[in-house]
């Protein structure tokens, strides 16, 4: 690897999320290829590439082989950017001789001569303008009239030679329109980044990066996503939790239900994870947002990530019960977002919910719920590595993470729709339960990693008070499994 005391600055991409995966931006004077299938974003990412180096007073061309000079200017103003005198936008066209007839009927192919008039034209526009950074759009072009792979590849090595002794950063574009399995520019440019789209089933488009090489510099491999929005491209680099550790003290935090803080002797450890798992409707959100309201009582931020429950619907439910979420909202100390899982990528979601806490002060982080979030991933072995590494993640920036889990079905057997109980640090089961012609609710703490709790089963009910936990369920036997035997009195005090 190349010492980063001795390496040149970075040319920044103006895509943040990207100069990240590539462990500060672009080495200069190099050149680097952007591949991609039509509609990844390879036009968007050049753009941001010499609109940044035109903020810092670098000149710029970027020359085209495909689109006209008018499409890109639409193209950047539509994403609020205006090219000012130091990027210039050269369309190069086929010459008009090379349509006269007389050239048609000649035994030079017009491709010959288009090849080296277009070669002419942008070393006579690097001549003329002296760039510092320089886009090709797109190799597609250039390919086609090479008509050959040796040809292609000697034309690739005399612009790459000669684009270094301008000492000019490049980049080019290939939109793998003639030949997607052609690796010839692979082997030449210094970096190589991959751009990819798919169409899930249902739901917005996903694109995403991998950096495929680049010499001389560490950056962050496997994929990232990324999406383009009306400012722009976000790059969302993939989750690393290893090195992210911070100072914190690992306080107890308690939710403010007495019988509740019981059962976990105490409450919940700060830094840690908790998995709240039971049947829809089995109050789950409920018991989430008591801590989070205990949490701002503390004086501290938190941040509740909707996925399942609408939330006009929530706000109104909760101030029943006597949580005025609006009222958190708007004092600053809450952040409530709703989450189409639709519409966002899984890396968008990590790099939101990470800057509420590292940007935004957040210290609590509510997930309700992983099955809305499920349905953003591709398969179940994805989901449990992301959530492995948000987790990690969090806890380790003393961040205290509540999520929630509809299990199937009502009352008897249950079953998740993912097991992640084995990543949480603290694992919380709600379940129905028939007892004397009336449906009740039960509590009991399963597992917590960082300390005791009490492994008892508790009633718990919610009603205009709120939640409330009762006596241990001594009376009755088989509660988990929804139809339990009575072995005693069934009255129960609540608190």
């Amino acid at each position: 690897m190349v010492d980063a005391e001795k390496s040149p600055l970075h040319l920044r991409t103006g895509i943040a999320g990207l100069d990240n995966v590539l462990g500060g931006g672009l080495l200069p004077g190099r050149l680097y290829l952007v591949e991609g299938e039509p509609g990844t974003g390879k036009t968007t990412i050049a753009m941001h590439f010499l609109h940044e180096g035109a903020k810092q007073k670098q000149i710029g061309l970027y020359v085209t082989l495909s689109e006209t000079e008018s499409e890109l200017r639409a193209c950047a103003e539509a994403h609020g950017w205006s090219f000012d005198e130091h990027v210039t936008i050269m369309e190069v066209v086929p010459p008009e001789s090379l349509l006269d007839a007389a050239h048609q009927q000649s035994l030079l192919y017009s491709s010959d001569l288009e090849l080296g008039e277009t070669t002419r034209k942008i070393f006579d526009a690097i001549e003329r303008i002296k760039p510092q950074l320089v886009v090709l759009d797109s190799l597609s072009e250039l390919r086609l009239l090479a008509q050959g792979s040796l040809r292609y590849r000697r034309q690739i090595l005399s612009l790459k030679h000669y684009f270094a002794r301008h000492g000019a950063t490049v980049i080019l574009l290939d939109d793998l329109t003639t030949d997607a399995n052609d690796k010839t520019v692979h082997s030449v440019a210094h970096g190589v980044v991959i751009l990819e789209q798919r169409a899930p089933d249902y739901g917005a488009e996903r694109r995403r990066l991998r950096v495929l090489k680049y010499r001389g510099q560490a950056f962050r491999g496997g994929y990232h996503d990324f999406a383009i929005k009306a400012d722009g491209v976000h790059v969302f680099p993939r989750l690393i939790a290893a090195g992210k550790h911070s100072e914190f003290d690992r306080d107890t935090l308690p939710s403010g239900v007495s019988k509740l803080d019981a059962l976990l002797e105490g409450g919940i450890d700060t830094g840690s994870s908790t998995l709240i798992l039971g049947p829809a409707g089995g109050g789950k959100s409920t018991l989430a947002l008591l801590f989070a309201m205990a949490a701002i009582v503390r004086g501290e931020k938190v941040a509740v990530f909707l996925f399942d429950e609408e939330l006009g619907l929530l706000v109104k439910r909760m101030k029943v019960l006597g949580i005025d979420l609006q009222a958190m909202r708007d004092s600053g100390k809450l952040h409530l977002e709703q989450v189409d899982a639709a519409e966002m990528s899984p890396g968008e979601f990590a790099h939101r919910v990470c800057a509420c806490v590292d940007i935004g002060g957040m210290k609590t982080v509510i997930v309700d719920s992983l099955n809305g979030y499920q349905a953003a991933m591709s398969d179940e072995n994805q989901l449990i590595l992301h959530m492995h590494e948000l987790l990690q993640y969090l806890n380790r920036r003393g961040a205290t993470t509540f999520l929630t889990v509809a299990q199937h079905g009502l009352i008897g057997d249950m079953k998740s729709p993912v097991d992640l109980t084995y990543l949480a640090d603290t694992v919380i089961l709600m379940r129905y339960f028939e007892a004397l012609g009336v449906v009740r609710r039960a509590i009991s703490v399963v597992k917590k990693r960082t300390g005791g709790h009490e492994p008892t089963l508790r009633e718990f009910g919610i009603d205009t008070r709120g939640l409330w936990v009762g006596e241990i369920l001594s009376n009755f036997h088989g509660v988990l499994r929804g139809t339990p035997t009575a072995v005693g009195s069934a009255d129960h005090q609540k608190s």
